[in-house]
């Protein structure tokens, strides 16, 4: 049987752009600032919020305020690192990340991009594994909060899921969040 993800995040990736270009620069500006406003609730007695710097039309978070680290890709690996979202530079696939020396850190919340969401926390990601299997990694060794980030339009009501695929614990948009463990 054919993967049925693949077809499927081409077609949501184009419907995301199509939705980022019809807000212009000023309403998607404003919807990610709305989005920290959102989230703030969720980040409080935060020690390290693990976060990533958005490529094309994810939702950027960068006007959370928070100790961030960011994530970079070693291998098959995804580790995260204390670094200032100025520090990024070009990693893999020329996504930005924290240098090799960057301190490791340990968040206890991550956010996560992603292509779509289910409200039962099921995430269809990029495609390569990364954060899934991050996310397993640090719920092995400690609990921690996913909280994917989305525009309202890429929640939609149930996406395929394979086995190794880590649920989300929250959906984050700029105007509302949706807590996964409700509808488990």
């Amino acid at each position: 049987m054919d993967d049925p993800k693949p077809p499927l995040r081409a077609r949501l990736r184009a419907l995301r752009r199509a939705h980022v270009v019809s807000l212009g620069p000023s309403g998607r500006l404003e919807a990610e600032r709305a989005l920290a406003d959102t989230l703030a609730p969720l980040l409080t007695g935060a020690t390290c919020i693990a976060s990533y710097a958005a490529q094309g039309a994810e939702l950027d978070p960068r006007w959370i305020a928070a100790s961030l680290a960011f994530p970079r890709v070693a291998g098959e690996l995804l580790t995260f690192h204390l670094c200032r979202p100025d520090a990024l530079r070009p990693g893999h696939r020329g996504i930005p990340e924290p240098a090799s020396t960057a301190p490791l850190a340990s968040p206890d919340i991550v956010l996560v991009p992603l292509v779509a969401a289910a409200p039962d926390g099921t995430r269809l990601g990029q495609g390569g594994g990364f954060y899934d299997r991050a996310l397993s990694a640090m719920r092995r060794d400690r609990p921690i909060i996913a909280i994917g980030l989305a525009w309202d339009m890429q929640i939609l009501p149930a996406l395929p899921r394979d086995p190794w695929d880590e649920r989300l614990d929250w959906i984050a948009t700029p105007s509302r969040l949706v807590d996964c463990a409700i509808t488990r």
